[in-house]
């Protein structure tokens, strides 16, 4: 089975941290997004990814090494497209129209779910992941009866169903997709915002008859911006194992779980915790943080940070409120 998975998006709202990493490579307590994504795919699928295609932005090479790294470490080979254009969701997946092939799942790159259970896939041409959400005029929503699809509906006015896309989908035969999604291309078919809608492609594959079938979603997390990146950091340490540590692992400091540590980190006379999410090659010395997310090699030193976000490098001196910055940034005394 073939992954693709669309992250050409700048992620915007995530900056300062997108301008440098692109969202789905922002770390969530440890691993990235993108690694949690694909991690819940090969757990929950009675199928092997042998395949992940990724379609990028200008993302440049390293970016591009790193997520071949990552495919290879869960046994699937990469392949890369590029979208130089945001002409939408549809355009998007088209981009990797050489994977779309057998059977193929495409997960956007800023969703992390959790089901409850194994996924049947089993005689459906097409299964929908879905998550009941108190608000559906935000989303795409399925109309569901008796287990099967018949019906979608793109942020509807009026109350036909509280069941969210959350944007990841399966299909038996890719082809068929593909050639859906050329056709509204061919045919200049746009959606909302004057862009080609993934949507839209369904739809005219469910108007032929395929069957639609849904897998129901526990948890639905959002990495849409910082006070969302910080939340759903905090639910997935809420729900890992507590890591353990050497009582004299770090000098005068006090570990408050849920926390993540990362490797090679020096701490002395400090609290870190609750919902601390610490970088790998981090400083830390006569501090407190909490609720905060500090990326890969920062220094920090007599501050106390809550609801914080620092980025790769960074020195934070003397700092006492929210603060939200990006790589190699330097905040307080720099003598």
């Amino acid at each position: 089975m073939k992954l693709i998975i669309p992250m050409a998006g700048r992620g915007t709202r995530l900056r300062p941290h997108s301008l440098t990493t692109p969202k789905p490579l922002l770390p969530v307590a440890g691993p990235m997004l993108l690694e949690r994504i694909v991690y819940t795919f090969v757990t929950s699928l009675n199928r092997k990814i042998t395949d992940i295609a990724f379609v990028l932005g200008d993302f440049g090479v390293d970016v591009e090494f790193q997520l071949g790294e990552m495919a290879r470490r869960f046994g699937a080979k990469p392949a890369f497209y590029h979208q130089d254009q945001a002409l939408g969701t549809a355009h998007a997946v088209n981009c990797a129209a050489p994977s779309l092939t057998g059977e193929v799942i495409v997960a956007f790159a800023d969703t992390l779910f959790r089901t409850s259970g194994p996924v049947d896939l089993e005689g459906a041409d097409s299964v929908i992941w879905l998550k009941k959400v108190d608000d559906p005029s935000r989303f795409g929503v399925a109309v569901l009866e008796n287990n099967r699809i018949t019906r979608f509906v793109e942020k509807p006015d009026e109350p036909v169903s509280d069941l969210a896309i959350i944007g990841v989908y399966y299909f038996r035969e890719g082809e068929r997709l593909q050639r859906e999604l050329q056709y509204l291309m061919d045919n200049d078919i746009r959606g909302h915002k004057n862009e080609f809608d993934l949507t839209d492609a369904i739809d005219r594959l469910l108007q032929q008859n395929a069957m639609f079938r849904s897998a129901g979603v526990d948890e639905w997390l959002d990495f849409g911006t910082i006070p969302a990146w910080l939340s759903s950091t905090a639910s997935v340490l809420d729900r890992q194992e507590p890591q353990k540590f050497d009582d004299d692992a770090f000098s005068g400091t006090r570990i408050i779980s849920p926390s993540h540590i990362g490797s090679n980190v020096r701490i002395s006379d400090s609290v870190i915790g609750p919902y601390a999410s610490i970088g790998d090659g981090c400083t830390i010395t006569g501090s407190k943080i909490r609720n905060s997310i500090v990326r890969e090699k920062a220094v920090i030193e007599d501050s106390e940070l809550d609801h914080s976000t620092i980025g790769i490098s960074a020195v934070v001196r003397s700092c006492r409120q929210e603060i939200h910055i990006g790589d190699h940034s330097v905040v307080g005394d720099t003598a």
